[in-house]
């Protein structure tokens, strides 16, 4: 198997200047204005925190420099070289409450993958790690050139956000939750494109705790997506290909940190293959694993999205398993086989179980995956929250109405006792005209326990439909972390039961 490339958001070091140097080159419009050896040495050494590189295969590709100040002691009428101390940020102030961002830049032939999105969420990151009120920067505008003899600088900004003219940098802007502020004049100089102007931008932190009300951590939103994957007839894998990134694009619309796929998406795949006895159904979906593979490695990276692909059926040293995948948006891989496997799918498919939980760490905590019947067995459930898991995400295939009907009150009862998050995944529908399909029946959601802050019935959305959909709902993991301090997780009495207690009679 090919080596995957990574994509590696993280803190800047000294040993990376070179290449950032040589990527201001390529992708920095205005080279008089570029920074140079000397001013960012400056900035790590002031706030390293602040400043951020993307690395893919080993390469830096895009980088961003920001600085902590107190914007009352600037003003609304600043200049680029004051607030940036001329790119040597020695005005830092590790006391102020906002994050000024002073640079972005991207490589222009990685830029269909989301790089300036993924540091602006970086910068998104550092503004709540610091509990910082709001990150604000001025913002090129360097297709205002074309337009000024219609429109004033303020008149052109409007426009734009009318979505009547399109800018490159203030577009993108406003499409991450940055909202406009002000226009300034003369605010870069050399930046003939922009006429010298910029659009103040500022996106307010909405987790910000003020001092003298910081008895809690700050929030800890996590979105996710859920897909209720409906088995339509496909002729190709470029079908399957589309219908899945049609809901990954849903899900990016609604700005969701993951989405969930279901169990045996892949069955889909019978569609254009003539296979008619189970077991051969089966081996024929683990032959196209390596298309599965690369499509959901290629999404979660393009999408810059964790994506919980479902399972699919997977050879392993002469067994047939039922593995679920975590593709992670910056290229590693996750598995975790189905541990509990059903009669059905040990009969008919000839279906080996696996023997090891996993705990995936993720950039938004630690997760569990689990199968379908897995989250019928509570001390799986219990064994992963007990690791740390804040997420149990459930992707799951019912081929009654009866299982279907089981996972979906089961999955209320593990939030519930566990006092975590469950997100389940069901595909639903039929495969036409192929040998043993069955209708899967579903209902996906996403669940939380029953409190005040989160949700008074357990239930933050859940479908109502029996056909294809995406459910997007926040999660908050500190809101989850405060309930337990108090609730029945934290107050086991773990002494009464424990493992060597118990024996096991059989009947």
């Amino acid at each position: 198997m090919s080596r995957e490339p990574k994509i590696i958001v993280r803190q800047t070091t000294f040993a990376d200047i070179d290449q950032i140097i040589t990527v201001n080159a390529i992708g920095f419009g205005i080279p008089e204005i570029a920074f140079k050896r000397k001013h960012f040495e400056s900035q790590l050494r002031t706030f390293p925190e602040g400043q951020v590189c993307v690395e893919y295969d080993g390469k830096i590709i895009g980088s961003c420099s920001s600085l902590i100040i107190d914007f009352d002691d600037y003003g609304e009428d600043h200049r680029f070289e004051d607030i940036a101390d001329d790119g040597y940020i020695r005005n830092h102030n590790p006391n102020g409450r906002h994050l000024y961002g002073i640079e972005v830049v991207v490589h222009p032939d990685y830029r269909h993958m989301k790089i300036g999105r993924r540091l602006y969420e970086a910068r998104q990151r550092i503004c709540q790690l610091f509990n910082l009120e709001s990150i604000l920067f001025g913002g090129r505008l360097p297709n205002y050139y074309k337009y000024a003899d219609q429109f004033s600088a303020k008149e052109y900004a409007e426009e734009v956000i009318k979505k009547n003219i399109y800018d490159p940098v203030l577009t993108f802007q406003l499409s991450h939750g940055f909202k406009l502020r002000k226009v300034l004049a003369s605010y870069l100089k050399h930046d003939q494109e922009s006429l010298e102007y910029a659009s103040l931008m500022e996106w307010k932190n909405p987790h910000y705790v003020r001092s003298d009300e910081a008895l809690y951590q700050r929030s800890l939103p996590v979105t996710f997506a859920a897909s209720q994957y409906e088995l339509s007839p496909i002729s190709s894998f470029e079908d399957f290909a589309i219908q899945v990134e049609n809901d990954v694009q849903i899900a990016l619309e609604h700005h969701a940190q993951a989405i969930v796929f279901p169990e045996l998406l892949t069955l889909q795949w019978l569609s254009y293959r003539e296979e008619t006895i189970p077991s051969k159904q089966a081996r024929a979906i683990a032959e196209g694993y390596e298309n599965y593979r690369s499509l959901f490695h290629t999404l979660a990276v393009r999408y810059n999205m964790n994506i919980f692909a479902g399972s699919t059926f997977v050879k392993d040293e002469g067994t047939l398993k039922n593995r679920a995948h975590l593709f992670h948006r910056n290229g590693t891989v996750d598995v975790q086989d189905k541990l509990h496997i059903t009669v059905e799918e040990e009969r008919k498919y000839g279906i080996a179980p696996g023997d090891e939980l996993n705990i995936f760490e993720t950039d938004f905590g630690k997760v569990s995956l689990m199968l379908g019947y897995d989250l019928q067995f509570p001390e799986i459930v219990r064994m992963a929250v007990g690791r740390g898991a804040h997420w149990v995400v459930v992707p799951f295939a019912g081929s009654t109405q009866a299982s279907a009907l089981e996972v979906e009150r089961i999955a209320k009862a593990r939030a519930i006792e566990n006092q975590i998050f469950v997100v389940t995944s069901s595909i639903v529908g039929r495969v036409p005209n192929v040998s043993h399909s069955k209708t899967y029946h579903g209902v996906t959601g996403i669940y939380s326990p029953l409190a005040p802050q989160l949700s008074t019935t357990g239930v933050l959305i859940e479908s109502n439909v029996s056909t294809g959909d995406v459910l997007v709902a926040t999660t908050d993991k500190e809101v989850l972390r405060r309930e337990r301090v108090n609730g029945s997780w934290s107050q086991r009495r773990q002494s009464l039961y424990k493992a060597s207690d118990f024996e096991v009679v059989h009947p």
